[in-house]
């Protein structure tokens, strides 16, 4: 087995966790669904500082790690509005945005060129506050703490921050189109 492909199998193993993350989640059980998410978590970081440092990116994990984090993002707002634990808008919003990303992805990939790009600073920034809410959303519901106010704020950070990410990647991509001559 190649080394750079290490940082493939943690997201590959991120995505597995999600699945059990999401069902202790749905019966309540927070606190080892707190324990799974922060250790899926930091194999995002992981994977992340391995693909970097060692250059051990590929194609595939280019694809991975992002997906892997969509799909925790999606799962944990979605189990976590059903509970009544986060507001339905900002789930909606939430996955709103994702969706939109994919599918601006999708259809760049296959009607201009295979889709190259890292997230700009503000995505990952949207990330980190979308991941830290839920953090706080289970440590809230396990452990009594943090306070509301604290995840309002969050909460709040996260609906800047996909209104602004989202409207980046929108006007970035259709930059992009417009030096390909291509009308949508």
């Amino acid at each position: 087995m190649y080394l750079k492909w290490i940082p493939n199998i943690i997201s590959i193993i991120r995505i597995i966790l999600i699945i059990p993350i999401l069902i202790l989640i749905y019966r309540t059980q927070f606190d080892w669904a707190l324990l799974l998410f922060l250790v899926a978590g930091i194999s995002d970081a992981l994977d992340g500082y391995l693909a970097k440092h060692f250059s051990w990116r590929t194609r595939l994990g280019a694809l991975l790690d992002p997906v892997a984090d969509k799909l925790l993002i999606a799962g944990t707002y979605i189990v976590l509005t059903l509970l009544g634990l986060i507001p339905l808008w900002l789930s909606a919003i939430v996955i709103l945005r994702d969706l939109i990303i994919a599918s601006g992805v999708l259809f760049y990939s296959f009607v201009i060129e295979p889709f190259e790009g890292e997230p700009t600073l503000i995505s990952k920034i949207n990330t980190f506050l979308e991941l830290l809410f839920v953090l706080m959303v289970l440590s809230a519901s396990a452990f009594m703490w943090p306070n509301q106010l604290t995840i309002t704020v969050i909460g709040s950070a996260v609906f800047v921050t996909v209104v602004i990410s989202g409207i980046d990647y929108i006007i970035s991509w259709l930059r992009r189109v417009k030096t390909h001559d291509i009308h949508v």
